[in-house]
């Protein structure tokens, strides 16, 4: 699906997104990522399988006002304690699937919101 927003080019826009990747202002990445509104980070690089409280420490070093965390294709309910330290540090983290967590980073960064979008795209 591709998505059109208009606004600073400067910011990190989700353009589009399908099986297995995710369009960044324009530009096509394969692999697990973070997406903030001025940077893009690696992500899990090279963990495969599940996922671990270990995987979340980086997003509570960036402290963003929300982590949206897009689990590939199908919505995965993730354990509590994978994200309980982001929780303790008052970061709201909501799991959805990574359509869902695509559409949603578009409208808080439009908001000029803090938010952090955590994309699970390795097929694993």
């Amino acid at each position: 699906m591709k998505l059109h927003l208009t606004t600073d080019p400067s910011i990190n826009l989700i353009t589009g997104y399908g099986h297995g990747h995710v369009m960044i202002n324009k530009e096509r990445y394969e692999h697990d990522l973070i997406i903030l509104p001025n940077q893009v980070l690696s992500w899990r690089t090279g963990h495969g399988g599940e996922l671990a409280e270990t995987d979340f420490e980086p997003l509570a070093s960036l402290q963003p006002e929300v982590v949206l965390v897009g689990t590939g294709e199908h919505h995965l309910f993730l354990h509590p304690r994978l994200y309980a330290r982001l929780s303790k540090e008052r970061i709201g983290v909501e799991v959805m699937n990574c359509g869902a967590a695509c559409r949603t980073y578009n409208i808080l960064v439009g908001e000029g919101r803090h938010v952090a979008c955590a994309l699970l795209l390795d097929e694993t």
